[in-house]
This record gives structure tokens, sequence and C-alpha cells, in this order.
């Protein structure tokens, strides 16, 4: 059944998703900021369930692309998606109904949100990845045998660039060519896809799900403690507790549109005495706990507070910062040969086959 987001489902949303997007997708408050203000001026949005799609009406994808960290210091304007969106209908001469996030992620859970207030669409719960992940066709629409194209992307100064590539991989190449040009960060319309083709080929309900973690999060004080919080929150999310640590100490750097970088663990409490490590590349890769790998992509590794548990994305990672290091079971379509071959550790150049996290925790505490 169809429901209403407005500011204080906002919020939540951007919590869970946050969570669900493996360090990376983006900085949630500025998201969040964007929705909230989208929705003072033009009212809530439409989220529609899986099964009140259109099949045959038109939706088009909102999001961000680039550089997750060059997003706290250069903020889009609001408009672009109403430039990008305008292309797209003259490109296809129809109008589009609705739009959907591509992936979960704290910035690019909310642009979605923007774009439906902004232009009175509603939004199709459902995405392309469960999770977020760093390029373009790594979504469970291009396993489908979708095209990522035509997409429309476009900046705070008004620049536009209509792409039609012949596959994803080009439309990742060549996307992410124009946005390094324009600063390493640009908004993005793209995944024309029917809502027939959404239900089939998307990862469902995943507002629902962001905004039921969200909840769960914002509530965690409600809890006896933080442990029978965190408790609930596995539950909910069929995931492991991998590692209690504080951060001691960092690399990165941004590069090509992407940031690439390592965080270093020491462990406290039951894991104290041990060394945590977690690669990225926007989106944590690769985790390990001295020396042996916990968890891997397609499977989500993120990090909570210890004392809230919120999210804590690549961005806003810090010295010292007490966390915990949690790792989610992946959507099933990314298990399947053609997902990990996509969006698996050798994909991303690890010497490493992909074990999922269950296995690989239980072969741990064994």
């Amino acid at each position: 059944m169809s429901k209403e987001i407005g500011i204080k489902d906002v919020k939540q949303i951007a919590i869970g998703a946050s969570l669900l997007g493996s360090g990376g997708g983006g900085n949630p408050f500025i998201g969040e900021l964007m929705a909230i203000s989208a929705i003072k001026k033009h009212g809530p949005v439409t989220l529609l369930a899986p099964d009140e799609f259109p099949d045959d009406e038109l939706f088009v994808s909102a999001s961000n692309i680039g550089a997750p960290a060059v997003s706290m210091e250069k903020f889009p304007n609001g408009n672009e998606f109403v430039n990008a969106f305008k292309i797209f209908e003259q490109y296809y001469g129809k109008k589009i109904y609705g739009t959907f996030p591509i992936e979960a992620g704290g910035i690019n859970s909310m642009m979605p949100i923007v774009a439906a207030a902004n232009m009175d669409l509603p939004i199709a719960d459902a995405d392309g990845m469960g999770r977020a992940f760093p390029e373009l066709q790594m979504s469970t629409f291009v396993l489908a045998g979708h095209s990522v194209t035509p997409m429309v992307l476009s900046d705070e100064r008004g620049n536009t660039s209509l792409i039609n590539t012949p596959d994803a991989f080009w439309a990742e190449r060549i996307g992410r060519n124009f946005t390094v040009q324009v600063g390493a960060t640009s908004s993005s319309a793209s995944d024309s896809l029917t809502g027939k083709q959404i239900r089939e080929a998307g990862v469902l309900n995943i507002v629902d799900l962001s905004q039921k973690i969200g909840q769960l999060i914002q509530h965690a004080n409600d809890y006896d403690s933080v442990d029978s919080a965190l408790s609930e929150l596995l539950r909910l999310t069929h995931g492991y507790k991998l590692m209690t640590a504080k951060i001691t100490d960092i690399s990165h750097v941004t590069k090509g549109g992407f940031n690439f970088g390592e965080i270093t663990l020491g462990g406290l409490n039951e894991n104290e005495g041990q060394t945590g490590k977690i690669s990225f590349q926007n989106e944590n890769i690769i985790m390990q706990l001295d020396g042996k790998i916990l968890a891997t992509v397609p499977d989500l590794i993120t990090m909570v507070d210890i004392d809230t548990l919120l999210p804590i994305t690549n961005e806003e990672v810090r010295y010292g910062k007490r966390i915990m290091v949690l790792g989610l079971p992946a959507n099933e379509k990314w298990r399947t040969e053609a997902g990990i071959k996509l969006v698996g550790p050798r994909y991303f150049k690890y010497d490493v086959d992909y074990v999922p996290i269950e296995k690989r925790y239980a072969e741990y505490n064994n």
C-alpha cells in the first residue's frame, strides 16, 4: 500500500539507507537537508509499494555519482533533476510517471525524494542494488539485461549531457569522465524502466526497509541496552557483528571520481589486542581481522557508533572513533555467478574468492 513520506520519515530513511550504504552512497546529512527542504517547499511525496507500480509507465532513477567526499563541499542546487528529467521527456516524447533510487546510501536514498517533491512524482519502493556500489553498471537491472542509458548528467552550473552507450561499462567510463570534469560529483538520471521491469529486476521494498532500520536506531535508547538494540538490528538485517574497535589509522585519496582508502582498527572489548582492516572504493570492499577475511563484496560491510548505533560513512571516519563493524548478507541476486562476476572481490582486483558472510563468520567462530 502506498504511503506518504514526510520530514520525520526522511530522517529515518536516511539513517537506514546509510547503514545499507556500506560506508558509501554519499553524506546522509547533506541528502537529508535537501530532501527536507524539498518537502517543506512542495509537501510530502508518495511511496508506491511494488504491486502499485503501473506496468507500462516510465520511471527514471535519480542519484548522484562521483566521489562522496566531494559532496561535503560541492552541493547540488536542486534544479539538476528538473533539467535532467525534461531532457528525458523530450527524448522519449512522453511524461515520466515516477522515480526511484538506484541504490541505498546516505545521499542517494534522498535524491529521488528531492526529485519527486520538486516535480510532484511518486517514488517506486525498489532500487537496483539493495546497498550502494561505486560504479554505474553494478545494478540488478544490468544483471537482468537492461541498459543504464540513456543517461542525463547535470551539475549545479547548468551543464547537462545526454549519454547513450552500447553497454553499461561504457556508460560508467563516459559518465565518470563528465563527472570528473565538472568537479568530481554530478547528478544523474538514468535506468529508464517500466514499472513491470522494476518489479521484476529490482531489489524491492528497500525504502521501507531503510525506514525500519532508521526507526530502530532512532529508538535505540528505548531498549534495555545497546546490545539489546543491536541484537534487534541484526535480526532485522540478518547481519553479524564482526568487530568492536577504535579507529587507529585512516588513509584515503580521491582519484578518477572515486574515494579509495583503508581504515585500520584496534580491537576493543571482546576484540582487545586484535587488529582489523577495511579497504574501500567509495563503499567498503573487504574486511579483515588479524589478517583473516571476515567479509567481502557483494555482502555489506558497515560501521556504526558503539554507543548510538548510528551508521558511519567513510567521509565521517575519524581517528579515535569507537565503532562496531557489522556484516550483512547481500541480496540473493548478487550471489549468483553473474552477480559475483560483476561485483565480487576479484572485480575490485583482490585475489580472493567470494564466500558468503554467514559461512566466513561460522568458520571464524568455530
